[in-house]
């Protein structure tokens, strides 16, 4: 029971995070805010949740990584795809090699390949972490698409860098041949079994749902294990099950252009899985500050047993880290810019030279979450010959400060670094957008009267036919700007204006409804239906 109590406080603290943080009186980050409850939990509990780094690994990561790969806009993804591999291969080991470097001359004490596995493991950024910082700051989009991306391919890198320095400790041996060709099994055998997973899953779901039928809740119930299924797979094949779940996120959302799911899936699915991300994001915070009170413990007694060391030193040391993770993310995004600015000089092209500032913002959202501390829980306890694993305690206690650190960074500096600044903008998207609403409703038009034309056959209720198209026909040529001329201004004004009247109109139907239910004149079974239906059309306009 005691577990279960547990479980119950941290989605008490998720829940009760949103609202304490509207209720204090100055900007703090809610993941921040999620920590602390979770120490909070910790302390009032006696002890927080015993995290076992693959369970959490398993629970957590799948499914939040799936949606970031489904949500993710596929036309920046692909066009900043140079960019984007620039950050995630090249930078992770430009700072596993700098950060090594100097975590060994900070902390003697820890051997080099500790500290390499140290560095290897802060390198990575946190899809999750920088999707909570960019819910709270104004990130220019093409910025938060290049993080979004590189947050999400930067793991694999990460992950086998700390693998082989892991090695390297437990053994005193390195071999650069196996560890690119093991890089390349994990990330080509994990995009593969992401990819034919979902493939796989929706041929067989669309082919036994037009057979045999399918319950309501089933396609949903599908599509959450979706991420699970590709998971474990690559985790058997000793693949990434990071970017399985990356991909199989990415492979859905071409195979959700299909078509073929009803509207009332995608609806509920939607709903559910907005329920899932926000649980599942805050229980991650919340789960980093229960591990907080034991690791400083630990970290703590370490600092005791070395006479050189002290708990003042300890955060010194904290601080230069994060600090040092920032100006080589700084130098690789300014060398990197500059180069490819060059290039496409060089070429003859003409390219955008953005102010330092974005390069100082790119460098202040390396965010750093639970990614980071779950992987550097997996350190081994000894080595091989039974003595401790050297600078356990430490890299844990240190990993657990980048990532404070990094959120406090992020949440404080962004703001402020990005204030003013002024990012062309991308009208690409912008006229893509029109055009598409303009093509829609010329073809819904062009469908209503073929419609109209098979239904004149029909002697009876001419009039209420002639009417129901009249009014259907009004409503696109309404949102095309009146006469189905592509003017995206007059379309803007037309949208605006429909929106206005639409709201008020509902929020009428809404109140007339409820009068008849607390009257008694309608029953809750009925009224349940006719408010589902407005709340699905005012959630368009809302």
């Amino acid at each position: 029971m005691e577990s279960v109590g547990v479980v119950l406080a941290m989605l008490l603290a998720v829940i009760g995070s949103g609202y304490l943080v509207r209720m204090l009186p100055f900007a703090v980050p809610l993941p921040l805010v999620q920590i602390a409850l979770g120490a909070v939990i910790a302390g009032v509990f006696g002890h927080g949740v015993t995290l076992d780094p693959e369970i959490f690994f398993l629970l957590f990561l799948p499914p939040l990584l799936f949606l970031d790969g489904w949500r993710i806009p596929k036309v920046g993804l692909f066009r900043d795809k140079g960019t984007i591999l620039e950050l995630a291969l090249g930078l992770v080991i430009f700072t596993v090699l700098g950060a090594g470097f100097l975590i060994h001359w900070l902390v003697p004490t820890m051997p080099l390949a500790v500290a390499f596995a140290l560095a290897a493991i802060v390198a990575p950024t946190d899809p999750v972490a920088v999707s909570s910082i960019a819910a709270r700051v104004p990130i220019p989009h093409r910025l938060m698409h290049i993080l979004e991306g590189e947050s999400l391919l930067n793991d694999a890198t990460g992950l086998v860098c700390f693998r082989f320095a892991v090695a390297a400790a437990m053994t005193g041996a390195f071999s650069l041949a196996d560890a690119s060709l093991t890089f390349l099994w994990l990330a080509l055998a994990g995009i593969a079994c992401g990819v034919v997973i979902t493939v796989s899953v929706a041929f067989i779901q669309r082919v036994a749902g037009q057979r045999f039928g399918e319950e309501p809740g089933s396609p949903i119930l599908i599509n959450l294990l979706t991420p699970f299924g590709a998971w474990l797979a690559a985790e058997h094949l000793h693949a990434s099950g990071i970017l399985a779940a990356v991909a199989a996120g990415v492979t859905m959302s071409y195979v959700e252009l299909s078509g073929r799911a009803l509207a009332t899936t995608r609806v509920r699915r939607a709903v559910v899985w907005d329920t899932v991300q926000f649980a599942l994001n805050g229980v991650m915070f919340v789960l980093l500050g229960e591990q907080l009170p034991e690791i400083v413990g630990r970290a703590l007694n370490d600092a005791r047993a070395d006479a050189r060391m002290t708990p003042l030193s300890l955060v010194g040391t904290a601080l230069a880290i994060s600090l040092a993770l920032i100006l080589l993310r700084l130098t690789w995004v300014w060398v990197s810019l500059r180069l490819t600015i060059l290039k496409a000089r060089r070429h003859g092209r003409d390219v955008y030279t953005p102010n330092f500032r974005l390069v100082v913002a790119t460098s202040l959202a390396g965010v750093r979450g639970a990614i980071t501390m779950a992987g550097v829980l997996t350190l081994p306890l000894t080595l091989p010959g039974g003595a401790p694993f050297p600078g356990r305690d430490l890299a844990i206690f240190y990993a657990s400060a980048v990532i404070i650190v990094s959120l406090l960074v992020a949440s404080i500096g962004l703001p402020r670094v990005l204030r003013g600044l002024e990012v062309p903008e991308e009208s690409s998207e912008e006229a893509a957008e029109d055009r598409a609403r303009h093509d829609a409703a010329l073809a819904a038009i062009a469908a209503i009267e073929k419609a109209a034309i098979a239904h004149l056959d029909k002697e009876h209720d001419v009039d209420v036919q002639a009417s129901a198209v009249d009014h259907v026909r009004g409503v696109y040529e309404h949102r095309l700007g009146g006469a189905g001329l592509y003017d995206p201004s007059r379309v803007r004004i037309a949208q605006q204006a429909e929106r206005e009247y639409r709201l008020a109109a509902l929020q009428a139907e809404r109140k007339a409804i409820l009068a008849l239910v607390h009257a008694r004149e309608l029953s809750d079974e009925i009224a349940r239906k006719l408010l589902r239906e407005i709340d699905l059309v005012e959630a368009r306009y809302g």
